[in-house]
């Protein structure tokens, strides 16, 4: 069976960082789960679940072990909220494929509105490479009758060090029918639903590269946004960087006071509506590509010279179609 995964990288610096830290996967068939492991303490786990629709990191830990995602829906906690049902652990998704929502797909989506909707259908792990801390694992984006719009390729790589986790995830997505388009839409693409303590009424402030923080960080396009909060008075912060490469980079965050850290490469006027219109054509066997990293640190607030240092990532090679 397989696993999607994201992958957590503290820095560019992946050899320094396994000098301090040993990276462990532990498979679950029969959970449909993978457990990740660093230095003896559980970091996340990979769910891909046939009940879920899109596989998802949860829940998620800083390396002193308090956990940073929310509870709802699979485990709630006392005093969080219940909205949004979709929004759960870390994951990959979007708003707009070909008319269809992959993003807001949830068991409370009424039986006769389910044709609106997609569902990312877990296929398999390709490779498994404990040695280099990372794995590959695919899906199918498909339509609610199970017709495959594309197919997903995504690689996550972990690594770890005293007082940081990190991620960072690559995906391909190939298209397998004619034509699609992917049309600009304000949900989307890497999200992340946090813990209650570390919103905006608590404790989080949100910041992004240019000095922005707060409210105003939403909707603006930035190389990164980091999130800085406590949890039971220990500081946490947690970073989400783009990606040189990625499509119109930067992308637009999408990060909400109520918990939802977001960034969308394909937002567009969604966003901004002085942008220029986003829509990308994907001809058969066309593909595009994506990569995120997220840095996680406790203990103290990142400094922006600590995520200026992990945004020069490798990216995992893939054929991509111009733009």
């Amino acid at each position: 069976m397989g696993i999607l995964f994201i992958l957590i990288s503290l820095s560019c610096c992946s050899s320094a960082i396994g000098q301090h830290s040993h990276i462990h996967f532990i498979e679950k068939p029969d959970s449909q789960k993978i457990s990740i492991y660093i230095d003896q303490a559980l970091f996340t786990e990979f769910l891909y679940s046939d009940t879920l629709y899109k596989q998802v990191l949860y829940p998620v830990y800083t390396a002193s072990g308090t956990e940073i995602t929310r509870g709802y829906p699979a485990r709630p906690k006392a005093n969080e909220r219940t909205d949004h049902p979709h929004q759960m652990g870390l994951w990959f998704s979007f708003g707009d494929i070909d008319g269809l929502d992959f993003w807001n797909n949830s068991n409370r989506i009424p039986k006769d509105k389910k044709d609106h909707y997609g569902i990312i259908r877990f296929t398999g792990i390709k490779n498994i490479n404990e040695k280099e801390n990372k794995f590959t694992v695919e899906a199918n984006w498909t339509n609610h009758d199970g017709y495959i719009l594309l197919k997903e390729k995504i690689t996550y790589a972990f690594t770890g060090k005293p007082h940081e986790r990190g991620i960072q995830r690559t995906t391909t997505l190939t298209a397998l029918k004619d034509s699609i388009f992917i049309t600009e839409n304000k949900e989307g693409l890497l999200g992340m639903r946090l813990d209650r303590n570390l919103e905006a009424d608590i404790s989080g402030i949100y910041q992004n590269k240019e000095g922005n923080t707060g409210d105003d960080v939403w909707g603006k396009r930035s190389a990164w946004v980091v999130l800085n909060g406590k949890i039971k008075d220990e500081k946490i912060s947690i970073a989400l960087m783009d990606h040189p490469e990625n499509p119109n980079y930067p992308g637009w965050s999408h990060a909400r006071g109520y918990g939802l850290f977001a960034i969308n490469n394909l937002g567009g006027r969604c966003f901004d509506k002085q942008a220029e219109k986003v829509q990308i054509l994907l001809k058969k066997e066309d593909s595009i590509t994506f990569t995120y990293q997220i840095l996680i640190k406790d203990g103290s607030y990142l400094s922006n010279q600590e995520i200026e240092a992990h945004t020069e990532i490798e990216k995992v090679p893939a054929p991509q179609k111009p733009l």
